[in-house]
């Protein structure tokens, strides 16, 4: 782990985790995370149990000794999944635990983790998400993961987003695609409040889902999104696919009615990509 990370995540995250069973097949581990050491948007890992009995998680957290358990408690770990170039701190850790375990990402993952002085994960653990591979129709993983989960490459967010949906319970597990602030859950044993401080409330009014979500959907049009039309394909993909829950890394889980919410916050991407910009 990079020496600068200390600044973002819990000293003792045993102490602060909330792990719930979103579903018999789903779990999730929140925690307090802070960007820049001082916002307070919280983290979320997902682990997803699949019909064969393995396991895939999304965004790992901090492996405590309790996540170990839940972790066994699931089934073997075949999957590790960086949901973008930014979700990837806890990857040592993870790829230690489960050396076997595939490591999937987009693409400019080992390179950033290089140049941050991460651990080098061995070449052929990585599984790469390539631009332009969904467009091609190309993205696959193996079979055993592809029957289980839609999944698409959104290279054109300054993140590199890779997102996946489980299609047998509906739920959408995304990384800085789309956040739902304030992070009521992931701070809820720390003893902070997530809207506390200057800074925290205005991240939370830009990323709220709240109303028309004009704030959050002018964040992502103006700012987050790099390459509109590489955008606007991908998102208007997610869109088709069937969703009801959202689990975000960032704020609270979307439990029912997240394809509106996705489709309100999205709204002027999905209409440029129907118009074919």
């Amino acid at each position: 782990m990079a020496p600068n990370v200390a600044k973002l995540i819990p000293s003792d995250p045993e102490k602060v985790m909330v792990i719930r069973s979103i579903t018999p097949d789903i779990k999730t581990f929140s925690t307090p995370f802070l960007r820049f050491g001082r916002v307070k948007i919280g983290g979320r890992g997902t682990a997803v149990r699949l019909g064969s009995g393995t396991t895939a998680v999304f965004s790992p957290v901090a492996l405590t000794p309790t996540v170990r358990a839940e972790m066994a408690s699931l089934g073997p770990t075949k999957y590790l999944v960086a949901l973008d170039q930014e979700h990837h701190i806890f990857l040592e850790d993870w790829h230690k635990a489960f050396p076997d375990a595939k490591v999937i990402a987009p693409e400019t993952l080992p390179a950033y983790r290089d140049k941050q002085g991460y651990f080098r994960i061995p070449e052929g653990n990585w599984k790469l998400f390539e631009a332009g591979a969904s467009a091609q129709g190309k993205l696959s993983v193996d079979e055993e993961f592809d029957r289980e989960f839609d999944f698409t490459y959104v290279d054109g967010h300054a993140n590199k987003e890779v997102v996946f949906n489980h299609r047998k319970s509906g739920t959408l597990i995304e990384g800085d695609l789309l956040f739902n602030l304030p992070a009521t859950e992931q701070f809820s044993r720390s003893g902070l409040d997530p809207k506390s401080g200057l800074l925290s409330r205005l991240f939370s009014w830009l990323n709220s889902t709240q109303g028309e979500a004009l704030a959050q959907r002018r964040l992502i049009w103006y700012g987050i999104c790099e390459n509109k039309p590489a955008y606007n394909r991908e998102v208007n993909r997610i869109s088709g696919w069937k969703f009801d829950r959202i689990i975000p890394c960032h704020g609270d889980v979307i439990e029912t009615g997240g394809k509106g919410i996705f489709d309100k916050v999205m709204k002027w991407h999905l209409e440029a990509a129907r118009k074919g910009q």
